[in-house]
């Protein structure tokens, strides 16, 4: 809504710092400082994943996330359609940007996310055994990778196939919690 993107960009701003615009500077989120918030608001902490939040974000690559991308990230991230939310995490997901998820891909994904057991002695092996499940289950033109056609039929199958290779969006309660405190009405007075 347009209260909602108002107080979106004023959070923006609040987290940027009153920074006045001098000629030939971006103002905006670095790097660090997004996945701070990444990590504090939304409970993020794989360094990959969240290095692709940043570019899923960062849709001009200048390293730098301004107001309008910061608004759009999280119109997807917050109220994003099935479809967005698809289109997104597929984008994440995709490390090289060649428009599909490898094995590699997949596997660095895998391991990154999968807690490790001290007993095993080839964690490995048990990362690429999920692999071949999961492309079994998910590579519907049976290429060896997905498409986004493959990783869409995939999930409308199986909703909890969206973040198959790792939490790239919110979990509800962090949502809740990050809306509870930006949207908020500066005309409703809190009692004292």
């Amino acid at each position: 809504s347009k209260f909602e993107v108002k107080c979106l960009i004023n959070f923006f701003y609040n987290l940027v710092g009153e920074v006045t615009e001098r000629q030939g500077v971006i103002i905006g989120l670095d790097r660090n400082a997004f996945r701070n918030i990444l990590h504090m608001t939304f409970g993020m902490t794989d360094d990959m994943i969240m290095d692709r939040v940043f570019r899923g974000f960062d849709k001009d690559n200048d390293g730098c996330i301004s107001v309008t991308e910061w608004v759009y990230g999280l119109s997807v991230f917050l109220r994003g359609t099935l479809e967005e939310k698809m289109k997104y995490c597929f984008e994440v997901f995709d490390l090289n940007g060649d428009g599909f998820i490898s094995k590699e891909e997949m596997f660095h994904m895998l391991k990154n996310s999968l807690l490790k057991q001290p007993s095993e002695e080839d964690p490995d092996e048990g990362i690429k055994d999920l692999v071949e499940i999961t492309l079994k289950k998910m590579d519907h033109d049976h290429d060896g990778k997905l498409s986004f056609a493959d990783y869409e039929q995939a999930v409308r199958e199986e909703i909890l196939l969206l973040e198959a290779f790792g939490p790239c969006l919110p979990d509800p309660k962090s949502q809740k919690e990050f809306e509870a405190q930006v949207f908020k009405d500066p005309n409703e007075f809190s009692e004292v």
